[in-house]
């Protein structure tokens, strides 16, 4: 948490706040004993999509009331924060003053533990479902990172087992792309200080790759 942030949940009328751990929401509400959740708008088999709505909604709400409104998630607000940037969106439309703070995202955390400069071999960046649907065409140099295949081809707010099968088309994808003695990385960045990343390297031709939690992110390193 940025010391931009803390001052900002610490100030606010009402907080709202979406985090992966209850750890982060014990601090929030240290910080602001008016934060509350809104991990109740997910729901088993429910569109993510709308629930990305009602959030951004629910954001707004006390707002539109003239009170001060701050919204919390976890990493970076605006990458793969669709409901940040709805709100931000719709409050400037309404004539509501609106702003989002930078923070640190699992790809900053991936450059920094996995010593990767995106400035030496160039960089792709997918959510892995778009990745795979859409196939486009990339740098086989550069390194590659795709965000999300704990969540590959789901359409909900939770992974299903079908994950696994369709993680394993997209290594063979890569395969086809690459080659199969190229390498690929499983990361999942630490949320905590004092914690170090999960990383899990595995060749692309590998006969079992392994499947990605739901923080994951699948990395291939610029050659």
């Amino acid at each position: 948490m940025t010391p931009g942030a803390q001052a900002a949940i610490e100030a606010a009328d009402e907080v709202m706040y979406i985090v992966a751990d209850p750890v982060a929401a014990l601090r929030i509400e240290a910080l602001n004993p008016n934060a509350r959740s809104l991990d109740s708008l997910y729901g088993a088999g429910k569109d993510r999509h709308g629930t990305y709505d009602e959030m951004a909604e629910a954001f707004l709400e006390p707002a539109r009331k003239g009170l001060r409104s701050c919204a919390v998630l976890y990493g970076h607000p605006g990458v793969f924060g669709l409901p940040a940037h709805v709100a931000v969106q719709r409050a400037r439309a309404e004539g509501i003053s609106a702003r989002m703070l930078p923070a640190v995202s699992a790809l900053d955390c991936l450059f920094a533990d996995l010593g990767i400069d995106p400035g030496s071999t160039g960089l792709h960046c997918y959510e892995a479902t778009h990745f795979q649907r859409r196939r486009p065409a990339i740098d086989v140099d550069a390194t590659l990172v795709l965000l999300q295949p704990g969540m590959i081809g789901e359409l909900g707010g939770e992974p299903t087992p079908a994950v696994a099968g369709r993680f394993r088309q997209l290594v063979e994808q890569l395969s086809d792309v690459y080659s199969e003695a190229r390498e690929a990385v499983l990361y999942t960045a630490s949320p905590y200080p004092a914690a170090r990343p999960a990383v899990l390297r595995f060749p692309l031709g590998a006969p079992e790759p392994p499947t990605p939690d739901l923080a994951a992110t699948l990395c291939i390193p610029g050659s």
